[in-house]
């Protein structure tokens, strides 16, 4: 155990993937994990029996971020979860780079899609789920944040360089404005807010294109200092890091988690 044993956190979007991986990371560290989903209601159900069966402490909530009235639904169930204690950490993780339910947008070519493809509607889903849901959860979340919390942001490595899905990148640029601003005005709390950028992420449902596309995993992987591709631990460990009280000094920052992805062309034959 470390110095989160005891403590709660709030991880959006934690029913599979990264942030199911940041769930069942903090959890392993004793913490109380509110598990949010959107859609996913049976991989959320299994990412909290996973932290169940191995000792931890977890419950699902479910709020749609694209709909109506999705943060009452959210925060009244997470005060439920909670039982009256306070709020520790929030992870905010949360994001969509399509619609989930057109198959044909979760393919391997919708990544080379341009600025002509995309629709005001795919544009605006993208900004309320990856902008303004982290924005106005964060608001929300103040009143539970118990002083000398933690406030995560989940970005990508796509914000510094020419990846295509435009949209996405330019909605994690947003969010990672946040951090610095809000380390600024909640630091007299003892609340810091930092964000992680990871690259990208193997065992993802976001990044399956990986393994369809031929040559694509060893391309990627080539294209990091380390040599492989990152998974969705490698990500958990920095939430953890950046959650415990080693981080304390440690605020308003952005954290590259991406194996050093794109620091300079890969030589040939590398």
């Amino acid at each position: 155990m470390t110095q989160t044993a005891g403590k709660t956190a709030l991880v959006t979007g934690a029913s599979r993937g990264i942030g199911a991986a940041i769930a069942r990371r903090l959890a392993a560290d004793g913490v109380l994990v509110a598990v949010h989903f959107g859609r996913r209601k049976a991989d959320a159900e299994e990412t909290v029996a996973s932290i169940e069966r191995s000792g931890g402490q977890a419950f699902a909530i479910r709020a749609d971020f694209a709909a109506d009235g999705a943060l009452d639904t959210l925060f009244s169930e997470l005060e439920a979860g909670l039982a009256g204690r306070p709020l520790n950490i929030l992870v905010n993780n949360a994001a969509v780079y399509a619609d989930p339910d057109d198959r044909a947008a979760t393919q391997a070519d919708s990544y080379v899609a341009g600025i002509s493809e995309v629709t005001p509607e795919e544009f605006d889903r993208i900004f309320t789920v990856n902008v303004r849901a982290a924005f106005f959860v964060t608001q929300r979340s103040l009143p539970l944040l118990a002083d000398g919390g933690r406030v995560i942001n989940i970005s990508s490595a796509v914000t510094r360089i020419a990846w295509p899905l435009l949209p996405y990148a330019m909605s994690k640029g947003a969010l990672e404005i946040m951090a610095p601003r809000l380390a600024n005005e909640l630091g007299h709390r003892g609340i810091t807010v930092n964000t992680i950028a990871p690259g990208i992420t193997d065992d993802t449902e976001t990044n399956s294109w990986l393994h369809h596309v031929p040559g694509a995993a060893e391309g990627v992987a080539a294209m990091t200092a380390l040599r492989r591709l990152g998974r969705p631990s490698d990500i958990a460990d920095v939430v953890a890091l950046l959650a415990s009280d080693e981080a304390r000094w440690v605020t308003g920052q952005l954290v590259d988690a991406s194996g050093g992805m794109a620091l300079a062309p890969t030589p040939p034959g590398a």
